[in-house]
């Protein structure tokens, strides 16, 4: 999700930037989606919202595939800042990935930059290095066109596209030749590129000014190295289809 920043009070010292009005969103997502990135069967789950940000400009547009992100800059019209992603671990507890090291819990850090062509178009670009999980690289870039409906209902969706190192599709969609022999697959060494590209959208409610609901849906088709890779083609799915619906409140707080 997304956060806002305001100008630093002068005056402060070094803590100056952290004195005046922040936010804390909280919330969660229920959702139908692959039961492991590039899987052919569908599970029910649920997922955290948190964003926390310094008060400024509310940002005009805001999605559920924005990560935790505090923005640096903010004028309205372009905003940049870091953005971050916790990443669930991935084990060996279903058929098609026995045999295949896990993938430990983590998550990715880095910075994310956005602007609005028009006002009713949002594109926005993340760039993330994996902690833990995986040692690689990862950027999303996604345009959004949104139209209020009613002053309270807001409609909105377009393409995405994602890149990838080749340390990422090593711990996701990489098979050395022990996990060859344990597993059944076929040896798999991938290089990086592109990952996927899909489309989203989204029906966002506005409950009350600061509880907010949604209805998404998201397509994605894997490409290059994930499309590639042995455990998709032998025991995959290159369509990655997700439902849901999620909900957040947000908190006002003066430091």
């Amino acid at each position: 999700m997304l956060a806002t920043s305001g100008a630093a009070e002068a005056g402060d010292g070094a803590f100056g930037w952290l004195s005046g009005d922040w936010y804390l969103t909280v919330g969660a997502t229920g959702l139908v989606a692959p039961n492991f990135e590039g899987g052919k069967k569908y599970m029910l789950s649920a997922q955290p919202i948190i964003s926390l940000g310094k008060a400024g400009p509310q940002a005009r547009f805001t999605s559920r595939n924005d990560n935790i992100s505090l923005a640096l800059v903010d004028d309205g019209g372009v905003r940049a800042g870091l953005t971050g992603k916790f990443l669930f671990s991935r084990d060996d507890s279903t058929d098609e990935l026995k045999g295949l090291d896990p993938v430990r819990w983590g998550g990715e850090v880095g910075g994310f930059f956005e602007f609005y062509p028009t006002d009713w178009l949002r594109a926005r670009a993340e760039l993330r290095h994996g902690i833990r999980a995986h040692n690689g690289f990862v950027a999303d870039i996604a345009a959004d066109a949104f139209y209020d409906v009613t002053p309270t209902v807001r409609i909105s969706g377009g393409p995405r596209v994602s890149f990838a190192s080749a340390n990422y599709f090593d711990a996701y969609y990489g098979v050395n030749a022990q996990e060859a022999v344990a597993s059944g697959l076929s040896q798999y060494n991938p290089g990086g590129g592109l990952k996927s590209v899909g489309l989203g959208g989204a029906v966002t409610w506005k409950v009350t000014d600061p509880m907010t609901a949604s209805l998404f849906g998201e397509y994605s088709r894997l490409q290059g190295p994930a499309a590639d890779s042995s455990l998709v083609r032998e025991r995959g799915d290159r369509n990655q289809f997700t439902v849901g619906v999620s909900t957040t409140y947000r908190f006002d707080f003066t430091m």
